[in-house]
């Protein structure tokens, strides 16, 4: 049975809430009193699903079931976890908590908060130890981070269970030591923000001319690095010790004025907004997301390949996910071993799957089988490992950016020395493509083949023996240009 979110505001961070749960399998119900919130949530969610499956190589979930609730009580009623995201107004998100309250019971209720600390937030709770921070950033349903900040009153054990749950949909819970205004990441924000208003208000710099120097420069290094392992390898050889040596001195000189704020006036407010407009107003507020996802898309799937950073997180994710696939049974059909997402990356400039990628998620698939018989990264080395001598491959149908794919394999034989498979590409239970293999296993000090250990064919000859009467596939043996009988 799907698990319920409840999410109490359906602003552009309610709507990524609402679009990582959903996306993740969650029952989600929103409760938002405007009467647009129903086209703003499903703007975000259309955008979600174009985006965060594109950085997942094991098949989304199942989405769950979205509905909108008149009344937070219905919002909440059966709900798992309860994410507030209304204005940024104490007063309002102390009714708002007590309203929760009334109806849930030992549930879990984060904050979206960006300053408010949650003593703040207990104030008058009818029980302040569900209540705590779980601030995200835009957009929720790609950016991994929520910064997690308990205080004294709140249940540890719900905080890490609720951390749990955050990791299931592939969120890195930040869990904040000491609660403090503005967490930890907006107050970095705000220093930068700060400056950036008299950069402009000076006249030294455009809108446009800070966020280069951003995404040019620094922005870059932050993305994969942060700020102190930045600066560390900043300091060369001699590390942090000699960067803070060289560059110490530098906090005393009057470079920036963190401590002074310009005054926030219509003066100050027309000079950044309409500078912002030049900036960027030729593109509406949902094409600069739609171009935002698609970069960040490109920076984390870098990062995921290099197991790095916001990459790591992502990797994790995957696995949790693969995880809980059901493991292949073997019995009298072809074995599902591989499920996969088309990616953008795979794209060609017909809009269809590449060539190249057909070829990829048949390895993925044969790669499976091999690490279901034993004949794993392990074993390979031990210095033995299957090659593929043979492949032909047909292309039967179209694969698009977003498709579920699905591997099997058909064992067609098998003895001490070979290994004869047919893979099938499934979209929808159709094949998009088909791929026959010869596979040797070979003893690579050698480099000539030779006969598997006995553990590997007692896990493989049942197999062949148990698809020996499937019909053979009609492609099977062909050659190139072969006519189709």
């Amino acid at each position: 049975m799907a698990r319920k979110a409840a999410i109490i505001g359906g602003g552009v961070i309610g709507g990524g809430w609402a679009a990582r749960f959903l996306l993740n399998g969650w029952d989600v119900s929103v409760f938002d009193p405007d009467p647009e919130a129903g086209r703003k949530i499903g703007e975000v969610l259309a955008n979600a699903r174009a985006s965060l499956p594109a950085l997942s190589d094991v098949p989304m979930q199942s989405e769950g079931a979205l509905s909108f609730a008149t009344s937070i009580t219905e919002a909440v009623e059966g709900a798992d976890y309860i994410q507030e995201s209304v204005s940024e107004r104490l007063d309002l998100k102390h009714r708002v908590f007590a309203q929760i309250q009334q109806s849930s019971h030992g549930v879990p209720i984060g904050s979206s908060t960006s300053g408010f600390k949650p003593s703040e937030l207990q104030q008058g709770a009818a029980d302040p130890s569900v209540i705590f921070v779980a601030h995200p950033f835009n957009p929720v349903y790609l950016l991994p981070l929520a910064e997690v900040v308990p205080s004294a009153q709140t249940d540890a054990g719900l905080v890490e269970r609720a951390k749990e749950t955050l990791r299931e949909i592939g969120m890195f819970p930040l869990h904040v030591r000491k609660e403090i205004d503005a967490h930890i990441a907006d107050r970095f924000l705000e220093a930068v923000w700060r400056e950036a208003l008299w950069l402009v208000k000076d006249g030294v710099a455009t809108t446009e001319e800070i966020d280069e120097a951003i995404r040019m420069g620094f922005g870059l290094r932050w993305g994969q690095m942060g700020l102190f392992e930045t600066y560390r390898v900043a300091g060369g050889e001699a590390g942090m010790k000699h960067f803070m040596a060289q560059f110490g001195p530098c906090l005393t000189w009057p470079w920036t004025k963190l401590m002074d704020v310009p005054e926030f006036n219509d003066e100050l407010v027309d000079l950044i907004a309409g500078q912002s407009d030049a900036q960027s107003g030729m593109h509406s507020i949902r094409e600069l997301e739609r171009i935002r996802d698609q970069n960040l898309i490109g920076f984390l799937r870098v990062l995921k390949e290099r197991n790095w950073g916001a990459g790591k997180v992502l990797l994790e994710h995957d696995a949790l996910r693969r995880a809980a696939l059901p493991v292949p049974v073997p019995g009298t059909g072809p074995l599902e071993m591989a499920h996969l997402t088309v990616l953008p990356g795979w794209i060609d400039y017909n809009g269809h799957m590449t060539e190249s990628r057909y070829l990829f998620a048949a390895s993925e698939t044969s790669d499976a089988f091999l690490r279901f018989i034993g004949a794993d990264v392990a074993y390979v080395g031990t210095g033995y490992s299957y090659y593929t001598a043979e492949t032909h491959i047909m292309h039967l149908g179209e694969a698009k950016l977003g498709d579920a794919l699905t591997g099997s394999v058909q064992v067609l034989a098998a003895d001490e020395k070979r290994l004869h498979i047919f893979i099938r590409i499934l979209k929808g239970g159709e094949a998009v493509a088909t791929l026959e293999q010869m596979l040797l296993h070979v003893d690579m000090a050698a480099g000539k083949t030779c006969a598997a250990p006995k553990a590997i064919l007692d896990r493989l000859l049942p197999i062949a023996a148990a698809h020996a009467p499937l019909p053979r596939p009609e492609a099977a043996g062909r050659h190139v240009g072969q006519r189709k009988a």
